[in-house]
């Protein structure tokens, strides 16, 4: 059941989707080299957003304006490259993209959106983007580095893969450019996150799976090499589908049928809970915090999920549903996206520094196939038809 607080918060909320004026500036500057984003959300008063259904969305509408290596790794990698000639130059036209795929991702995900201004409005919180993710499919040139080679152009570096047999799923993480920034950066001036991208393995799908697949992505043309625009915009880069077909990859693979409808939309941002300064800056209070007021969360293997090693610690809220427009002019509540936490804690060389001295690069980097594979599931029918504890 939705708290009294959260209804509360609900029922104020302003019908406008504006966002706040911090997530829209367009200011670019120096900012911190740690590999997450902080992100100062500023609403104008405190009223969120309303969780009322979204109009529907048509498909194509654009929105308004290596193998898994288990070592523990600090949080920064640094290479031979010149910052500058990488990043730089093209450093405000790269946050600006960023800002568009953020706006999408926050008009469609109303918790996601009231999440953020109510963590950041206790304590006046500064929140920190951990990273974001991204779903692609593994066919034609869709997957992976369709979306990755815009990251690349401006110095991200291609890091872990990590596999996901039952799936059918690979993902590669890629950390952000790793040059200092000053203190204090925030917002758009702030830390870059690092970047989750997965993809499903088409090949390894039954046949008539593969032919429904091939047949959307082989008919979106040059899309492919524009997945960052159709990202930023909102749109498909191929065609509405069927419903029945979309039915069809559900029963096979939820994974393909969320991509089916959301194509290269932002799947999640994560909030860098340690980097919190109020006392939410721990997981289990935060998990706490987000329950008592009313969202769920993706119970899929318990609520907290714990990479072997004990230093990467997640949760994340259950998906957001929208009606969508299908091509057969059915209208039907699909799946959307969601939003992550994440505690990285201090590796164990670092363990006796003092708290004040502990910067990002002593903590524990990377991504986690146990706790992914569970995150994974904050979309499924499963966890959105499920009733709140």
């Amino acid at each position: 059941m939705i708290s009294s607080h959260s209804s509360s918060i609900i029922k104020s909320a302003s019908a406008s989707s504006t966002f706040p004026p911090s997530l829209h500036s367009l200011a670019p500057s120096s900012s911190s080299s740690s590999s997450s984003s902080c992100l100062p959300l500023q609403p104008k008063s405190r009223n969120f957003i309303s969780l009322k259904p979204s109009a529907p969305f048509h498909g194509n509408s654009s929105v308004p304006l290596q193998k898994r290596n288990l070592s523990v790794v600090s949080a920064s990698k640094s290479d031979d490259r010149d910052p500058s000639s990488s990043f730089r130059g093209g450093e405000s036209f790269f946050r600006t993209v960023l800002q568009s795929m953020e706006a999408v991702y926050l008009n469609r995900n109303p918790t996601a959106k009231a999440v953020l201004e109510l963590v950041q409005s206790s304590g006046n919180n500064q929140i920190c983007y951990d990273h974001i993710a991204f779903r692609t499919f593994g066919v034609n040139g869709h997957g992976i580095d369709s979306i990755a080679s815009f990251f690349m152009d401006y110095g991200y570096t291609k890091q872990d893969e990590l596999r996901f047999p039952a799936k059918k799923l690979k993902a590669f993480w890629f950390s952000p450019p790793s040059f200092h920034y000053p203190d204090g950066g925030s917002g758009v001036n702030g830390p870059l996150p690092r970047v989750f991208i997965s993809e499903l393995l088409v090949d390894q799908m039954s046949p008539q799976i593969q032919e429904i697949i091939r047949k959307y992505t082989e008919t979106s043309g040059s899309g492919k090499k524009h997945a960052a625009l159709a990202s930023a915009l909102g749109s498909l880069t191929w065609g509405k589908p069927l419903y029945s077909e979309f039915q069809q990859l559900a029963r096979e693979s939820e994974y393909a049928a969320w991509t089916l409808v959301n194509g290269y939309a932002v799947n999640h941002v994560t909030i860098s809970i340690h980097r919190l300064k109020s006392q939410l800056n721990n997981i289990k209070s935060l998990n706490q915090f987000i329950e008592d007021n009313g969202f769920r969360l993706n119970s899929e293997g318990g609520v907290l999920k714990v990479s072997p090693d004990g230093l990467l610690l997640q949760s994340s809220t259950v998906a957001d549903s929208f009606p969508f427009c299908f091509s057969d002019g059915v209208t039907e509540s699909v799946p959307c996206s969601y939003i992550e936490f994440a505690e990285r804690l201090v590796l164990p060389q670092y363990k006796n520094l003092p708290e004040a001295e502990v910067k990002e690069f002593h903590r524990r980097d990377g991504f986690e196939v146990g706790n992914a594979d569970k995150i994974f599931e904050s979309t499924s029918k499963e966890q959105l038809t499920r009733r709140a504890a």
